[in-house]
């Protein structure tokens, strides 16, 4: 049996289908080797400075002439710019506009780490929860923090159901108080599952690849898989930042 299990292992090694799809999300030391420590600049510190500059480069350097006829960059940054104002207004309403700042932020963050992710060889950040959860929290934290300040113990309503018959009414308030702490960590873990998951799969056609026999089905695998995952960097940013807006608007205005 060890003797069929060794053929096996070294027929697998022949064929060229010795792959890790996970291990494109190993958080690596940028400089040197050695444990990645609180201090270290990895490979995940590289890619979210790289998120920031490229943020800064489209929407400030892009857009400071200010040109009646707009270059590439300054439509690309307006266009941004009206996606999330109308999304905001339209969630949350007039009330939410002034954390529109805080809601656009997110978005651009999001989609330009998504979309750097997809560069050949590049990290990308967004599959780790150790990105996606802080980004969560800090909604979490900030809604719920908004919404005793603007309506103090009247923020409760949001877990009583008043529509509801009376009798139902403490059991949907549990299910309520549930649902809204499970928030962060559905929040934080669609984006990262998402896009780790697109990537794996990648990896794994991109291994199956080496071989002659199915070689052509691998890449239009490839191709195919890679165009949706440019849909999906969008979508999840998306997503991401629509629920932002609902738990704004709960915050904003609590009652069911």
């Amino acid at each position: 049996m060890a003797t069929e299990t060794h053929g096996a292992e070294h027929a697998t090694e022949g064929t060229g289908l010795v792959f890790h799809p996970m291990d494109q999300f190993i958080v690596k030391p940028l400089f040197g080797h050695g444990d990645v420590g609180l201090f270290t600049i990895t490979n995940v510190t590289l890619w979210l400075f790289l998120a920031i500059v490229a943020i800064v480069l489209l929407m400030v350097v892009g857009t400071s002439r200010r040109a009646i006829v707009p270059s590439r960059s300054q439509s690309v940054a307006e266009l941004a710019y009206g996606f999330v104002y109308k999304m905001v207004e339209d969630v949350t309403g007039k009330d939410g506009l002034k954390y529109f700042p805080y809601i656009m932020t997110l978005f651009m963050f999001i989609v330009f780490a998504n979309f750097l992710g997809l560069i050949p060889m590049a990290f990308t950040t967004t599959s780790h929860f150790a990105v996606t959860v802080p980004l969560a929290l800090a909604v979490f934290i900030g809604v719920t923090v908004l919404g005793f300040v603007k309506n103090g113990p009247g923020f409760l309503g949001l877990f009583w159901v008043s529509s509801a018959p009376l009798a139902l009414r403490p059991i949907l308030a549990i299910i309520e108080v549930i649902s809204y702490f499970v928030r962060p960590m559905s929040h934080s873990i669609r984006l990262a599952g998402n896009v780790m998951a697109g990537h794996a799969v990648i990896k794994v056609f991109a291994g199956f690849a080496a071989l002659a026999a199915v070689s052509p089905i691998s890449i239009l695998a490839i191709t195919a898989m890679y165009g949706l995952e440019v849909l999906v960097a969008f979508i999840q940013a998306y997503v991401f930042t629509i629920l932002t807006c609902v738990y704004l608007k709960d915050a904003l205005h609590p009652s069911h």
